[in-house]
């Protein structure tokens, strides 16, 4: 790793990056990122998101906003500060210093810090990167060991690369937008899956970037992109197209390969089923009163359920409606019937599942009138663990110690401020 920081004024390699290059290469037992430094330049979720992931595991994130903060840490607010919901989740235990890279001084800051770094963060149009000396050719003359990842709408070649979108734009044009909702209004999900799936994929390559670095001892450049991803995790839809030549079209809550897959209404709720596969079939439609829908031909294979799927919908719509969705849960689940009460989000949390997988992991905020309840990476490793719980950072909370880190002394950090660098 290259940590040749200096001392400002002295010329002197600072001892403290060298001591932490020692420790980056010794690692600590049982928390797998531990060492690694993340320069997260990101914006909303595909960016911030993959910093968050590598945080979970022991990665020092610095996150690098504007003075006053970046727009994204003020979505939907829910603290004195204006901090928002998205930003308390994409930014958990990171480290945050306010910069503004574009000048000379946070240019020498950037430099720094990139000396000090082995991964770049930056969802940024790549003539932004440019103008920024945060494109890949940039990074790796100043640390060839450097990872820079990328997220972008359309990738970098192509008649739309210069274009930017946002999650939306990636679900529309996978064709998953189409084949939501009904024939005459089309729906997109409200959750940001394809930015959150960007985030994922781009974390993946992380870590290969990371496992070939240890062989060539050289960094790379990883890049992403929101249609890709979309059309990733859309392409069982776009293959079926391709190989049956079927134009499908919305059909609401059912589903195009199974049956009854659907959301129905119960004497006080909503649940949903999910039937795939002969078996389950064969036990729904015993459980509901039908066991001869299992030799109808128009039943007789998944797909063909959710070709023929509104009337076995109508069947356990009629089913449902008599049962509260307590009691059509139970009767399902003891029938080894995959199936869920459709919860509001106040909901969602305080289900004693939830609780006992102890996937919420609350951390106080500042100004903030309750405990934050986070989730993070939703996985674990048998021989490894996350860092504990860290709760996002203030504004510049930890700007002066970042800049201490690279050698500034407090009186050149003062002057940084005072010239509304930091």
């Amino acid at each position: 790793m290259q940590a040749a920081a200096f001392d400002e004024g002295a010329g002197r390699v600072d001892k403290r990056l060298l001591a932490r290059s020692k420790e980056q290469e010794r690692g600590e037992p049982g928390v797998p990122l531990n060492g690694i430094r993340v320069l997260d330049f990101g914006r909303y979720i595909a960016g911030p998101y993959c910093a968050a992931l590598l945080a979970d595991y022991g990665a020092d994130v610095i996150r690098i906003e504007a003075p006053g903060g970046n727009d994204d840490r003020y979505t939907v607010p829910v603290a004195e500060d204006g901090s928002g919901a998205m930003f308390m989740q994409m930014n958990r235990a990171k480290r945050c210093l306010t910069l503004k890279p574009g000048s000379a001084e946070g240019r020498e800051i950037v430099r720094r810090l990139v000396e000090t770094a082995d991964v770049v963060i930056a969802n940024l149009p790549h003539d932004a990167l440019v103008k920024l000396g945060l494109d890949y050719d940039s990074l790796s003359v100043i640390n060839p060991r450097i990872i820079l990842v990328t997220a972008s709408a359309f990738g970098s070649e192509g008649p739309l690369a210069s274009r930017v979108g946002f999650d939306a734009v990636g679900q529309a044009m996978s064709g998953t937008v189409h084949l939501t909702g009904t024939p005459d209004q089309p729906y997109r999900a409200q959750v940001n899956y394809v930015d959150f799936g960007t985030a994922l994929h781009c974390a993946f390559g992380v870590m290969l970037a990371l496992r070939e670095r240890e062989t060539t001892g050289k960094g790379q450049c990883v890049s992403g992109s929101l249609l890709g991803t979309a059309l990733a995790l859309s392409n069982a839809l776009t293959i079926d197209h391709a190989l049956n030549g079927i134009e499908r079209q919305p059909i609401g809550n059912r589903s195009f390969s199974s049956g009854p897959t659907d959301v129905f209404r119960t004497r006080d709720g909503w649940i949903i089923t999910q039937i795939v596969g002969s078996g389950i079939f064969a036990r729904w439609a015993e459980l509901v009163g039908r066991p001869e829908l299992v030799d109808d031909p128009l039943y007789a294979s998944d797909i063909l359920r959710g070709d023929n799927g509104e009337e076995l919908s109508a069947i356990m719509q009629r089913w449902c409606i008599e049962r509260t969705s307590a009691e059509a849960i139970d009767e399902l689940a003891a029938g080894r019937v995959p199936a869920a009460p459709v919860l509001r989000t106040g909901e969602a949390l305080k289900q004693p599942q939830v609780v006992a997988m102890r996937l919420v992991e609350p951390v106080d905020y500042p100004g903030a009138n309750a405990s934050v309840p986070v989730i993070r990476a939703p996985i674990s490793l048998s021989a490894s663990d996350k860092i504990a719980p860290g709760r996002a950072p203030q504004v510049g909370e930890h700007s002066d110690a970042i800049l201490a880190e690279l050698g500034y002394d407090g009186e050149a950090i003062s002057a940084l401020r005072a010239a509304k660098i930091i």
